[in-house]
């Protein structure tokens, strides 16, 4: 018995107590692939968000024969001014790496803008449906299934016509067919918690629906949202590179990924090797986001012990 009690004490004198955000990242960093995922994200992000101090040349401007139709394989030196294109030069001469950089600037910024603006409708639109239910969850709810059943194509090209091509256009288009899936999975969180006991607790002692839906029902449904935000990232990232690709997207001399490789594609068949840059970077980026949704989906999971 004293032996026993030594060690509870010895257990109670050396146990951390550990933080919320502590054990998340604890069960986060389990997960290698999400922590390799989360350093070139990181790498990326940094790289292009400081691309205006370490690129060498401007995006927008052809630098290799300027202005004629031309293009040069990664490591060209123009013998006309010394200038090294470490990974060669699009369609009409400019620095493919230069573009890459600024490229990356747009891309993710449209993919985390649009995640903010479909987390942020979903949120409010499935909240309110789960929370009313009746006549209010019915409506919403049929306003969610006429979005969805509307073809992304179709729309896409007459918003497009419509609005013109741009960033602006892009988000709108992405932002308008993003949201009614985050709707429906915030409506089923709301859905299961909003009979327990503690929400008729807080109604009881004459909280507010809003109080109650901002105060105790979307800190207890923060886990999915988050993970279906982290995951909606990649996704946006890769439909406006579609878009962009198909040059609906973001238009010339914007760069982004998609339409750097639209461009590219002028020279598949001289410089193949010259479509791996902006399909490798698109890739990376997924891939990383990916790996960070899963592991964020488990850490954020309270029926895990890790």
């Amino acid at each position: 018995m004293a032996v026993a009690t030594t060690l509870d004490r010895e257990q109670i004198s050396t146990a951390k107590e550990e933080t919320q955000l502590s054990v998340i990242w604890r069960r986060f960093r389990k997960h290698k692939l999400a922590v390799v995922g989360l350093g070139i994200l990181c790498t990326l992000g940094a790289l292009a968000l400081t691309a205006q101090f370490w690129t060498p040349y401007d995006p927008t401007v052809p630098g290799f024969n300027a202005g004629v139709q031309s293009f040069a394989s990664p490591g060209y030196v123009n013998p006309n001014n010394g200038n090294v294109y470490i990974m060669g030069t699009d369609n009409i001469g400019r620095d493919v790496l230069s573009r890459l950089a600024y490229g990356g600037q747009v891309s993710l910024s449209v993919g985390l803008l649009c995640t903010l603006l479909v987390a942020m409708i979903g949120t409010i639109v499935g909240s309110i449906a789960g929370f009313f239910g009746g006549f209010v969850d019915a409506l919403l709810m049929r306003i969610v299934d006429l979005v969805l059943s509307l073809p992304f194509l179709p729309m896409l090209l007459a918003l497009s016509v419509v609005l013109g091509p741009g960033y602006w256009t892009i988000v709108i288009i992405l932002t308008l067919f993003g949201w009614p899936g985050t709707s429906r999975l915030v409506r089923g969180s709301v859905l299961s918690l909003r009979n327990l006991d503690f929400v008729e607790a807080t109604r009881a002692l004459g909280a507010s629906n809003t109080r109650i839906i901002t105060r105790h029902l979307l800190p207890n449904s923060l886990a999915p949202i988050i993970v279906d935000a982290t995951l909606n990232v990649g996704g946006f990232i890769v439909a406006e590179s579609s878009v962009s690709f198909l040059g609906f997207g973001i238009s010339e001399p914007t760069s982004s990924w998609g339409n750097i490789l639209a461009g590219l594609e002028d020279v598949a068949r001289q410089a193949p090797l010259q479509l791996i840059w902006p399909g490798l970077l698109i890739f990376l980026t997924v891939l990383s986001i990916n790996f960070i949704g899963d592991a964020l989906r488990d850490a954020l999971d309270p029926r895990l012990k890790m």
